[in-house]
This record gives structure tokens, sequence and C-alpha cells, in this order.
């Protein structure tokens, strides 16, 4: 009976990593077909008739011509390449230096009232981005940040979600060994450098990898708040891609995802252990 459920749980683990893993397939296959294999096989989705779109598993005349276009023939993509890499580096960066000090402030230090603020914190995070534009468009409009980088970045670095998170970390941290720093002349600052940091390391690399999975993959912000296209980000790249230029859009997508993959390849392991770190302790 045991090896029969193993086996059912193992048939329907497979089944969902098929699922899964089938849109990264769909991207590599379609990055390497010919156009105008793409064109035979999507138009029914540009068309008004009933026919269904087709996807074969491998494509039939394989060809490097879409990625050599996107890589040497497309100055955009360059464009918005570097734009993602401003835009992720700078949110990345403003995060660790404001979310880190918050969090270690809301876990450690006696300062009143934190259950509210923690309280607000998860309201703000369950907020979806729809309803908290509005008032961040009125905000940067008054800045004079609109249609700037910055005003994608600023926004992103005062999120709740990375301050919620490693606030659980550093409560982590057992009291003893923070005590134990004060009776040896420790301030809070050098507490903070020399333990919280040390001992928070795995939040802080799983917060900073989410980030960066996050701010690279953007598309509602820089859509609202960025109107000149040379400010756009590689996320809206593909929006603009039309049947005719259909393997240049996998091609493109193919290049995004590469980044994302190799950081969550490389650093896995630091994921899993932070968010279960996160999850495990009070």
């Amino acid at each position: 009976m045991k090896t029969v459920k193993k086996g059912v749980v193992l048939a329907a683990l497979l089944v969902l990593s098929v699922l899964i893993c089938y849109p990264i397939w769909f991207a590599v296959t379609g990055a390497f077909s010919s156009q105008w294999e793409l064109e035979e096989n999507l138009s029914p989705l540009f068309s008004i008739g009933q026919e269904m779109a087709a996807w074969p598993l491998l494509p039939e005349a394989p060809t490097l011509r879409s990625l050599v276009e996107v890589l040497l023939d497309s100055p955009g993509f360059f464009s918005m390449f570097w734009n993602s890499v401003a835009i992720s580096a700078g949110i990345l960066l403003g995060q660790l230096l404001v979310d880190i000090p918050a969090a270690w402030a809301l876990a450690r230090l006696p300062i009143p009232g934190k259950k509210a603020i923690l309280t607000a914190y998860i309201v703000l995070m369950l907020m979806p981005f729809q309803v908290m534009m509005f008032p961040q468009y009125l905000v940067l409009d008054d800045l004079h940040l609109l249609d700037t980088l910055w005003a994608v970045i600023l926004p992103a670095v005062f999120s709740t979600f990375p301050v919620f998170m490693l606030h659980r970390f550093f409560q982590a941290i057992p009291q003893e060994i923070i005590e134990a720093a004060r009776l040896d002349g420790a301030g809070e600052g050098r507490i903070f450098l020399w333990i919280g940091l040390p001992l928070g390391a795995p939040g802080v690399l799983s917060v900073a990898i989410l980030t960066f999975l996050d701010s690279w993959n953007l598309i509602e912000q820089p859509m609202t708040y960025l109107k000149t296209k040379s400010l756009w980000p590689l996320s809206l790249f593909l929006p603009e891609i039309t049947l005719p230029d259909m393997g240049m859009g996998f091609a493109a997508a193919l290049l995004m995802l590469i980044p994302a993959l190799l950081l969550f390849w490389n650093c896995q392991e630091y994921l899993e252990r932070g968010i279960a770190l996160s999850g495990g302790k009070e």
C-alpha cells in the first residue's frame, strides 16, 4: 500500500514538474524555430477563425537567426537590458540599505508601537499594486520623478515584504547572544553589524534573490510610470512583439530568462535554507 501511495505521489509530482517546466521549453524551442514555422503554428491566435494553435515538441527547422537578430540587429534590446539591470540593481541596493536596518530595529530595539507597525506592514504587503498606484503616482509627480528610472526604483526600495521577512530572521536570534554582547560593552550598532548580519545572512540572501527576481520581471510599474520608450526595461520588450516578429520575441524571452535561471541555479540552496528558517523559527 505504501509503495502504491509513493508511486502516485511521484507520478503527480512528475506531472506537476512537466507542467511547470513546459513554458520554459516553449520559450527555448520558440527561440530556435524558424519564423515561417512560428507563423504557421501560432497564426490561429491572431485570427478570428476557430482553428487551434499547434506547437511541436521540437522545431522542424532549427535556426539561430532569431537569436542573432536580437543580439546583433536590435539596439533597443540592449538599451532595455541595461535599463533592467539599473532598475534591479537600484532596487536591490536600496532595499538592503533601508529594509535590513528597519527589520533589525523592529525585531530587537524597544520601539513603541512595534506591533501596530508590523500590522501596518502586513496590511500594506497584502495590497496589490493597483491599490497603491494612484497615490504613488501623485507623490512621484509632485517630486518630478515620473518618467525616470527613479519612479520605478524608489517605491520598490520601501517595499514591506523584505522587512516582514527579515524581521522573522532577526527575531529568531537567541537573546542570550545579544545580552552577552551588551555585557561585553558592544553598542547597538556593533551588535547589528557583528551579530545580526552574520546570523541573519540566510534571510538577507533569500530576500536579495527574491528581490532581484521580482524587480527583473516588473511590468506594471514601468508601464505606469515610464512614458519614454528609451527608459523601458526588458520586460516591456515582449508586449511590443507582433506575429511577424514572433521569432525575436521568443529569443528575447529566452535571453531574459537566462539571468534569473542562473541566479536561481547557483543560489537555490541559500533560498531554500532562508525560506525554511523563516517558516520554522519564531
